[in-house]
């Protein structure tokens, strides 16, 4: 069982669940909840099937070194961007993610459109809102999965991440405001431009000391670097409020 692996899935998926949980209860809550599940189940089924079809056929196709190196500048970028993201945000460059704004701007939406195209509408805002954000968790999965051989095992922690969140949307509704998100971004970014790091370099014939244990050093080295950046951002946007 690759721990690391179901680590890094579990908590990118997680964060675009919660994402795309967002609109569905917004739809939930304006058009009802019929609309809102049927829409987020035909997205549900069709990323699956793209999951299924892609990653069967990418590991069964692509050598395993050209894999690696395609793999790693994929989870490199979205690595670097969701770091980047973040480091803002901490910083206070950037404005913090806010669930609840993005809650609230939906149920807006929603209610301002009363007619007959209403239950139409509501379909489609939360079918398209589950395929964004899941494409996003279809790309780690295939990516991660793939590159480790261990496609079951990122569906497994995809799947597992998808339920948690869902389970404590359902139960605790609005308390999704609270999830910290741009820290779990922080994390998530790390991981991936770690993974993305180790996987480029051996697809292109590099071997890393210590094999997979080198991954820790990666992990704590970019948690590092992204802390510091961090604590540099916000003196220098303390020193320039002043």
């Amino acid at each position: 069982m690759n721990w690391a692996l179901l680590f890094a899935v579990f908590l990118a998926c997680s964060v675009e669940a919660v994402e795309a949980l967002t609109i569905v209860l917004a739809v939930g809550f304006t058009r009802g909840w019929r609309v809102a599940l049927r829409g987020a189940a035909l997205a549900f089924v069709l990323l699956a099937a793209l999951v299924g079809f892609l990653g069967i056929a990418i590991v069964d196709y692509v050598p395993l070194a050209i894999l690696r190196t395609a793999v790693g500048l994929v989870l490199l970028i979205f690595g670097l961007q969701w770091l980047r993201k973040a480091i803002l945000r901490a910083t206070g460059v950037k404005a913090m993610h806010d669930e609840a704004a993005i809650f609230e701007r939906e149920v807006t939406l929603m209610r301002g459109h009363r007619d007959a195209m209403a239950d139409r509408q509501g379909f489609l805002i939360a079918f398209k809102g589950v395929v964004l954000e899941g494409l996003e968790v279809a790309v780690i999965v295939i990516s991660l999965g793939s590159s480790a051989h261990a496609l079951g095992q990122a569906s497994i922690a995809a799947f597992a991440a998808i339920v948690v969140v869902a389970a404590f949307g359902v139960m605790l509704s609005r308390a999704l405001t609270e999830v910290p998100e741009n820290k779990l971004k922080m994390v998530v970014g790390v991981m991936l431009t770690s993974f993305g790091t180790f996987w480029m370099a051996e697809g292109i014939g590099l071997s890393w000391p210590g094999g997979t244990v080198f991954l820790v050093p990666l992990v704590l080295w970019f948690s590092f670097a992204a802390l510091t950046i961090v604590l540099w951002g916000r003196r220098a946007t303390v020193a320039q409020a002043r």
